[in-house]
């Protein structure tokens, strides 16, 4: 019977997130995606500070080997990152080759790198999330029902963000969709998982949320902040600050809501 629980909890989850996303694109032109870009920069770093990051903290043991797994997590995404440019630079024009053609592609999109980063983010925290949840209906089904609707809207507005980076980062909508739906399914993998073998699970939870917040933060700093730096208009500064505001407000908002409960 628990077991049931979960993979509904694990299903409506990642199809809620997904279909929220579907929802949100649904909306958004191309111009619209450069604006969301600033939202999902706040709703990463949001989620990596006030939710995976505090998560991680409260349940380890040290803190310090916490902070080592993130950067260990973000050197780890650097290197991630330059193997995929350096796989893009062998099969096509490159900035070494042709600085100007790379200037005017990087404005549209940065070949998936950033897709790519943020999807392995997302598959290692949604299958957190789906330990967590198995964790909790393990105590009983009312803690597992609270902890299920308290995780699903901590997905929905980063899910959001990760949708747009993956538009953003040139996936089309297709291909994004597919990636979060991809990811949205590590939730029912971990939580499953979980419910056979929840006491060898407990110690991947940690740094698990380590990598997912390096991920978070990764791609945050040093994906998507430097294409904010390409317009630096006074107005478009403060859209985008405002912006960021609004995406770490979404995910505070919605700690504040639930936190009582977790």
């Amino acid at each position: 019977m628990i077991l049931t629980w979960i993979i509904l909890a694990g299903l409506v989850g990642g199809l809620l997130s997904v279909l929220f996303a579907v929802f949100l694109t649904l909306k958004t032109s191309s111009t619209w995606v450069s604006i969301l870009v600033s939202y999902a920069i706040g709703a990463l770093l949001g989620a990596a500070f006030i939710n995976t990051l505090p998560e991680a903290l409260a349940i380890a043991d040290d803190s310090r080997a916490i902070t080592i797994t993130i950067l260990l997590g973000i050197l780890a995404f650097f290197i991630l990152e330059k193997l995929v440019l350096w796989r893009h630079c062998h099969l096509d024009e490159c900035e070494v080759h042709d600085i100007n053609q790379h200037t005017i592609v990087n404005i549209q999109h940065d070949h998936g790198r950033s897709g790519i980063m943020i999807t392995l983010g997302d598959i290692f925290h949604n299958f957190v999330d789906g330990v967590l949840i198995a964790a909790a209906f393990l105590v009983d089904v009312q803690t597992g029902i609270i902890t299920s609707i308290a995780i699903i809207a901590h997905e929905i507005p980063q899910e959001a963000g990760d949708f747009i980076i993956l538009l953003n980062s040139g996936y089309s909508r297709f291909q994004a969709l597919l990636l979060n739906l991809l990811a949205s399914t590590a939730t029912l993998v971990g939580g499953v998982l979980a419910y056979f073998m929840l006491n060898q699970l407990n110690y991947l939870i940690v740094p698990m949320l380590g990598i997912a917040t390096a991920s978070m933060i990764y791609v945050a700093m040093a994906d998507l902040i430097p294409s904010l730096h390409k317009r630096p208009a006074i107005s478009a500064t403060i859209q985008q600050v405002v912006l960021i505001m609004m995406g770490i407000g979404s995910i505070w908002l919605i700690e504040i809501l639930f936190s009582h409960h977790h």
